[in-house]
């Protein structure tokens, strides 16, 4: 029986089966009981995919399947979960790894402020909302499980707010769907540029973009719809520009100012004070991506 107290967490998949399988094999150890959750296949060329979601689901009360008649792309297939779903929904790549305490974390942090139309988490490989580094690809940590713990025992979550939901993990309010509705299909196509506009959408009509610095959700990286070749690029960023000209201007205030500076100091001092210590990047990058 679904708990409808909680999102429904939606993943999207398109092949990557090693990256699937971690991700599932994570969701089963770390969503609550009977949280409902929507795989949608859009159309893997890999037959492993759909007897792999299908295991999940059989192994999970409120888990069900669709599967796209054709190959559509990440932006509608996103999309669809949105229209199946009829309470608030995570969005989450096929290429995470959730660490323990993450959903609840991030429900707990929706259900603070009515005005919150996104929650992003930490992870380590998901631009702004990244740790230790900054905009950077982190490593995943090894001790992945005791990190999220950790994390999640924050008594006292900041909730800052952030000019963009990152959109390897995204919990989205049901308000904002109805406020303005969905991904903008028709902009952003297969992919790329689609949650920050959904973000800035939701800014613009006064709602809020927070990252829950409570919550951990690992991300491997260029996974989830890689075998279609999508990449952020030139023609992503002059379509999101096209429609919030602003945009470089907000994020490149956010990144040269870095008000996340201290919460990141605060988690990595919680973590080092019980014996880990996080490893960053040999390449941080100061860059605007659109992911």
């Amino acid at each position: 029986m679904r708990d409808t107290s909680w999102p429904t967490v939606v993943v999207p998949v398109f092949n990557a089966t090693q990256a699937v399988s971690a991700c599932l094999s994570a969701l089963r150890t770390t969503l609550p009981e009977n949280v409902s959750v929507l795989l949608i296949d859009d159309a893997s060329t890999d037959p492993a995919v759909a007897a792999q979601l299908q295991a999940f689901a059989d192994s999970q009360p409120a888990c069900s399947v669709i599967t796209n008649s054709s190959n559509k792309g990440f932006v509608t297939t996103a999309n669809i979960g949105f229209d199946r779903t009829d309470g608030d929904v995570v969005l989450l790549n096929s290429d995470t790894l959730p660490a323990p305490g993450w959903l609840q974390a991030m429900t707990t942090c929706l259900r603070s402020d009515p005005s919150i139309a996104t929650v992003t988490p930490w992870t380590n490989n998901g631009e702004i909302a990244s740790i230790p580094d900054f905009c950077a690809v982190n490593p995943i940590p090894p001790r992945l499980d005791e990190v999220g713990r950790l994390i999640a025992q924050s008594k006292h979550p900041a909730y800052p707010e952030i000019p963009t939901a990152v959109g390897f993990c995204m919990l989205v309010s049901r308000a904002a769907l109805i406020r303005i509705g969905g991904f903008d299909t028709r902009t952003f196509g297969l992919g790329y540029g689609e949650e920050n506009d959904f973000s800035l959408r939701a800014a613009a009509i006064g709602m809020k973009n927070v990252l829950c610095d409570n919550a951990y959700v690992a991300h491997q990286g260029n996974q989830s719809f890689g075998p279609l070749q999508l990449r952020a690029g030139e023609d992503a960023m002059k379509r999101l520009l096209g429609k919030h000209a602003d945009y470089l201007d907000r994020v490149s205030t956010f990144i040269s100012e870095d008000p996340l500076l201290q919460h990141r100091i605060s988690v990595l001092d919680q973590l080092r004070e019980n014996g880990i210590i996080l490893q960053g990047s040999d390449q941080v990058t100061q860059e605007i991506h659109i992911d």
